[in-house]
């Protein structure tokens, strides 16, 4: 199988791309400014996902397309900037694959694409969708493009990550720091909740939803557990051997704080410590299921939260990050 990654820079895409390589397949890479962490035996294309021009033809003798690349949500960009990128290159890319005949196109989403989850629900892809930022925003308009081709008899499939970790990535990173070095207070811990997928569990997912996931449908890869921020917390804690302190801060004056900190260091253009995006991780529900993934992608994640971070936490040692 021959397999060309847009966003393998990043942290899902890089181990996407490492975990097609050991399971067999060719890789083909899209690169844009940041130089893959791994580029042995992966064919680098380099380009922008907003201009077809240098990487159009290195679609051809393509089996899968997996498109992961995006302006991130810590990015610093207006709504406009956020919606060209992750909505209109996503048109881009996906009617080019089509002209240049692959015949399947795995569109990676993002969970945040939901919103909040009421509590005492779970998420299944039938969920309003209700995108409370930019970046989400624009996350949803690119699933409505991918989905809006599916319906035209292209095959087209979207695939939600749910909370990803694992070694390498430097969103965790941040958590993971401020718990080992003791830093951390929780925030209402018992109100935001999570479903985490460690990252081989996820590229598994995605590779699957490569091989059996059908045209036009929409699938959750989480793993098996949702957990309160507490919880999660605990466990970081554990793996890091230290204590979660016995206190906590309250969300309403946190929410406050986030909004001032956020505009004031948006104005020097910056992201701030504390700002509404890193706020909803304690404060929004995200409980996500993965049944439809579970029975029609045979996807079974293998690695449970306090296994997966203790891997996690070793790593970031063993790198001298923590």
């Amino acid at each position: 199988m021959r397999a060309f990654i847009t966003g393998a820079s990043g942290f899902i895409g890089a181990r996407l791309a490492d975990f097609l390589l050991e399971q067999g397949w060719d890789v083909r890479a899209l690169v844009h400014r940041t130089p893959l962490p791994r580029p042995e035996r992966i064919e680098v294309i380099r380009g922008d996902i907003r201009d077809p021009g240098p990487w159009k033809e290195a679609l051809r003798e393509t089996d899968v397309l997996f498109h992961l690349a995006a302006a991130l949500g810590a990015s610093r960009l207006s709504e406009a900037e956020f919606t060209g990128t992750n909505a209109g290159a996503t048109e881009t890319l996906i009617r080019e694959a089509v002209d240049a005949g692959v015949p399947r196109i795995v569109h990676v989403s993002s969970s945040g694409v939901i919103g909040a989850v009421r509590k005492g629900e779970v998420a299944d892809e039938t969920y309003h969708p209700n995108p409370r930022n930019a970046y989400d925003r624009s996350k949803h308009e690119a699933e409505k493009i991918a989905l809006r081709i599916a319906s035209e008899g292209k095959d087209v499939i979207v695939v939600r990550p749910g909370w990803a970790y694992g070694p390498g990535d430097r969103r965790t990173l941040k958590l993971i720091r401020s718990i080992c070095r003791r830093r951390f207070v929780p925030v209402a811990p018992n109100r935001g909740c999570q479903t985490p997928v460690f990252i081989d569990d996820l590229a598994l997912g995605i590779m699957l939803a490569g091989e059996k996931g059908k045209a036009g449908e929409v699938y959750h890869l989480t793993g098996t557990e949702i957990l309160t921020v507490g919880a999660m917390a605990a466990a970081i804690a554990e793996a890091c051997d230290v204590r979660i302190p016995p206190v906590s801060l309250p969300l309403a004056p946190m929410k406050a704080a986030a909004w001032i900190m956020g505009k004031a260091w948006g104005l020097v253009g910056r992201e701030a410590p504390l700002n509404p995006s890193r706020l909803s991780f304690f404060a929004h529900p995200k409980a996500l299921s993965s049944e439809k993934a579970f029975r029609e992608l045979a996807f079974r994640p293998a690695v449970d939260f306090k296994t997966g971070m203790k891997r996690t936490v070793a790593w970031y040692r063993a790198q001298g990050w923590i």
